[in-house]
Order: C-alpha cells, then structure tokens, then sequence
C-alpha cells in the first residue's frame, strides 16, 4: 500500500493566507522527505473552509520545492470549469512538474460554491461526464469538435499536451454506489471517503465494486484509495481535543454538502447536525487517531473493508498547530507505514 497526505489550507480561526499557504510548502517538504508517495491538493473556494483554490498553480509550485514526491488534485471540480482550460493547465502543469503530476476529479458537492458562480448543483453530473470526456479527447492531441448538451465548439486543438501519456493517472472521486459505478466503467482509479464516511460504508462501497462485471484485466489496472483524518501521538489523553478539531471540519463538511452551511465575512461556522457520533464512535468508525499500534490496528480495518492500495493522511484539519501536524505525520511515516511495506 501505498500513502499520500492531503492539502485542504483550512483555518477555523481565519489565519492568514500568507501564513497557511506557506506552512503548506513546509507539511509538503516534510511529506517528501518523510517518504510519502505524493501529496494532494483541495479545490475549494469563498470560506475559510479551504483557501486552496487552484489546485494544479499549487501543486505546480509543490514539485519546484520538492525532489521525489508526486504532487495531485483533489479534486479539480470539474464542472466549475471550462473542460478546455482545464485540459490545458492539467498539461502545462504535468510539463512542469516533470511527470509528477496526478489528477483527481470530482464533480463538487457544495451548492454555496456552484450557486456564487452562477451555476446548479443539479447540472453537476451532466457538465462532469462531459467535461472529462473533452479532457480525454483533448489529451489525445488530435484536433477535434464536441457538441454536447452544456459544451458545443467547432474543431479545436490543445497545445500544449501532457508528458505523461496517455495523460497523467487519473482518479475519480465517488461518494456514492452510482458515481464509483460509473468511475469503474470508465476504468479510471477510484476515491472514495473522507470526513463523515463511516467504515461501513466502504465495505459496502467494495462491496458493490466486487459485484460488478468488470473485464479482468482492467480490474486488475484500476488503483483504490480512500482518505481520512489522522492523528498519530504517544500520549492519548491530546485526543480529545484532537477530535474537537476533526469534528469541525466534519460538521462544515456536512452542512456545505446538505445547504445548510453558515458562513459569516467568509468564515465557516460548524454546524452541528442530528444523531452526530460521540468521541468514541468517531475513533472506531470514521478517524485513524491515537497511539501508532492503535492507528495500524484502525488502517488494517480500513484496508482490509475497501482493499485499498493507496492511503491518503489528512494530517491537517481544523485550527491544529503546525508542530502537531509536523508530529503526528512524523510518528505516521516511521512507525505505521511500514506495517504496510
């Protein structure tokens, strides 16, 4: 198995962004030399939720201050742009960064961001399926037409074209039976989990991916993973107050998701929602927290419910210090990946 580190630059207390951009340079120079396998960046926009906007612009910078780390998206929001735009920054940045590049989809999940950039959560689906249709069809380097129900343009080419070929791995984002469904047909990697994703529901995830009729071979090709939050200590009595960090980020998470966000001069407010997991429910079923034996034990669980071959660590989450994060991805790295080496 192998393991990322998720970017969000989130800040509950609403930092600075010079402040949270830069300590993401450093988590992600830490992540390099710590022997991660790549590093991830969010696509959020307009809360202090995530200031990470433009994803591939900071995975781009990621791999100039780094030596061997892949750097990712995740996710480019694809409906919220232009798939030939997107087509072009995904092959510039795989140029620059040297073939470092990997690129998560998704087709978004919060109407308070669609709705401020005058689109619809409804026509998500649709515009996402079409966009990455264009992507593949652009990363062929081949002049070609669309006419689809939201794209419509006349022969284009797209210069320039990726490094990697025939593009760089590409990962979809499903957080439900029908999207990880879809995902697998294509035979494109699949993401699934996160923040407020219980382990249930991956097996059950599995269990549906399991049952499709998927020809052999591609199977075989189409890599799984699933992120959640982590914290790694020796001293388990911080873990309260770790998981009071990880529940904001679960509660605004959801309220975004459901409509019911609050957010105030573009700070987000965690709203607490109905029959919400103690303490003890959110250690066993939704985080990897607490000493390195107890995190091995809950990523064996995890592994052995989705047959992941990727792990993505979300090692920052909330208004945690930098010297916790910088701990708790250090202990990670040298007592709990190699569990799985």
């Amino acid at each position: 198995m192998k393991f990322g580190t998720f970017l969000l630059l989130q800040s509950p207390s609403a930092r600075s962004s010079e402040e949270i951009f830069n300590r993401g340079i450093r988590i992600a120079q830490s992540a390099d030399k710590l022997g991660f396998e790549s590093i991830w960046c969010a696509e959020h926009h307009f809360s202090t939720y995530g200031y990470l906007s433009r994803p591939l612009l900071v995975a781009t910078h990621i791999a100039s201050r780094t030596e061997r780390i892949r750097v990712g998206t995740a996710v480019i929001v694809l409906p919220l742009h232009h798939p030939l735009i997107v087509a072009e920054d995904i092959a510039t940045a795989d140029i620059l960064t040297g073939g470092r590049l990997d690129i998560g989809l998704g087709r978004g999940y919060q109407p308070y961001e669609f709705e401020r950039l005058g689109l619809s959560l409804g026509d998500s689906r649709e515009r996402f399926e079409e966009g990455l249709d264009i992507l593949l069809k652009a990363f062929e380097g081949k002049p070609f037409s669309y006419d689809g129900k939201h794209y419509r343009f006349g022969e284009t080419s797209i210069f320039p074209t990726p490094v990697q070929k025939p593009h760089p791995p590409l990962w979809i984002v499903g957080q439900s039976q029908e999207s990880i469904t879809a995902t697998a047909r294509r035979g494109f990697n699949i993401v699934s989990g996160g923040f407020g994703v219980p382990i249930e529901r991956l097996r059950e995830f599995r269990q549906g991916l399991d049952a499709m009729p998927i020809d052999p071979a591609m199977r075989q090709r189409i890599r799984v993973s699933t992120q959640r939050p982590v914290y790694v200590t020796r001293d388990e009595s911080e873990l309260p107050a770790i998981v009071e960090q990880a529940r904001w980020n679960m509660r605004v998470t959801l309220s975004l998701r459901q409509g019911l966000e609050r957010v105030e001069g573009g700070r987000a407010i965690a709203v607490p929602f109905e029959k919400e997991p103690d303490t003890r429910e959110l250690l066993e079923r939704y985080f990897i927290m607490g000493t390195p034996k107890t995190c091995i034990e809950r990523l064996k669980a995890v592994k052995d419910a989705m047959k992941i071959d990727h792990f993505n660590a979300s090692f920052w989450f909330g208004d945690l210090s930098e010297d916790q994060v910088q701990r708790s991805m250090k202990l990670f790295a040298e007592e709990v990946m190699p569990a799985f080496r």
